[in-house]
């Protein structure tokens, strides 16, 4: 991608100094401009190929990020309205509740949360690989902080109240979106959507527990991407070629059950981090919400897992070898009561810790 073309790198720079900038700024005009120049260097990555497909997705992109951005310009200036000051710690205490309501919606809009969700898949679909990289990690960076900066300087509750909904909405959405996705990048955006409410529901709880469980989101992501730019897969009926006796298909895989959420693999420890720091704020209807949308986006992974299994059955012989067609529900049985096993010595074991 950056190799294409000579002055990709200029953009690239140009994504990090504005996030970069964004985050390390005292005042919300240079909270703003750092959000834009960020947009400014993303976008010309979005169409370097020149496309009909990118070039849709990248004005998308650009609408729904120039309406977050006249949000947040929106609220902040009635906040200066009020204080007569652009500083961060003076401007939030004297924010009014329209305000913060205005801003912290204006940032949920530029990741994509529920329920400013509609954008992100069709955008994304349409994408080369690279790109979408960039849209499902460094583009979530820079909003989540300032989120993040929002409740270390405010108590209010309904404001609390109100992120717990979008994450919980974005868990639920990311699990049901993607059950019947038949492109890849479709289901890596609901998968986003789901994790991105995860992130969002560990941000309120622990700054340290987000920041592990985007950690590991960003590193098994850039692993799935980087795999699937490599293999130049579109549709998951492309990954029917990939077969289990390609060591790399097999690993491939595995990242995806790993970004599911499946114990005892990564994913799983990232999520349970959560849970372990939420718990001791009682917010036991939204962890349950939140599971509820993990096992569904957990399903759909599995799906593919157990498909391509069984296509590898198919092309390696084993079907002629005595496991005929028939014979798959009772394979797939054992592999479930296997599974199902592992999972319950793990559970034993980490209740008795």
């Amino acid at each position: 991608m950056f190799s294409a073309l000579p002055f990709s790198y200029m953009f690239f720079f140009m994504i990090i100094f504005g996030s970069l900038f964004s985050m390390s700024s005292c005042h919300w005009l240079g909270i703003w401009a750092g959000l834009e120049i960020n947009l400014i260097g993303f976008l010309p990555l979005l169409v370097y190929q020149k496309s009909m497909s990118e070039s849709e997705s990248a004005v998308k992109y650009f609408v729904v990020q120039a309406l977050g951005s006249s949000l947040l310009i929106f609220g902040s200036l009635s906040g200066y309205s009020l204080s007569f000051s652009w500083e961060s710690l003076n401007f939030v205490e004297n924010l009014s509740y329209l305000s913060l309501l205005i801003i912290g919606s204006s940032l949920i809009m530029k990741m994509g949360m529920f329920p400013f969700h509609f954008w992100f898949p069709s955008v994304m679909a349409g994408l080369p690989w690279l790109s979408c990289l960039l849209l499902t990690t460094w583009q979530k960076v820079a909003p989540l902080f300032l989120i993040s900066s929002l409740f270390e300087l405010n108590e209010m509750h309904w404001f609390f109240f109100m992120f717990c909904l979008a994450s919980v909405g974005s868990s639920l959405i990311g699990g049901i979106g993607g059950l019947n996705q038949t492109q890849i990048r479709a289901l890596l955006a609901y998968s986003s959507i789901g994790h991105l409410g995860w992130i969002t529901f560990a941000l309120i709880h622990s700054n340290w527990a987000m920041k592990v469980y985007l950690s590991i989101y960003i590193l098994i992501s850039f692993c799935i991407f980087m795999s699937l730019w490599h293999m130049n897969l579109g549709g998951i009926k492309n990954l029917n070629n990939l077969v289990f006796s390609n060591y790399f298909g097999f690993s491939m895989m595995i990242m995806l059950l790993s970004l599911g959420g499946l114990p005892p693999l990564l994913g799983f420890i990232s999520k349970w981090n959560v849970i372990m720091a939420s718990v001791s704020l009682s917010s036991w209807f939204f962890i349950f919400l939140l599971i509820l949308g993990s096992l569904a986006s957990l399903f759909y992974y599995l799906n593919l897992f157990f498909s391509l299994f069984f296509n590898w059955l198919k092309k390696s012989g084993l079907n002629t070898m005595g496991l005929k067609s028939e014979n798959k529900l009772v394979v797939f049985s054992l592999l479930l009561n296997v599974l199902g096993g592992f999972v319950f010595v793990l559970g034993n074991l980490v209740l008795g810790m």
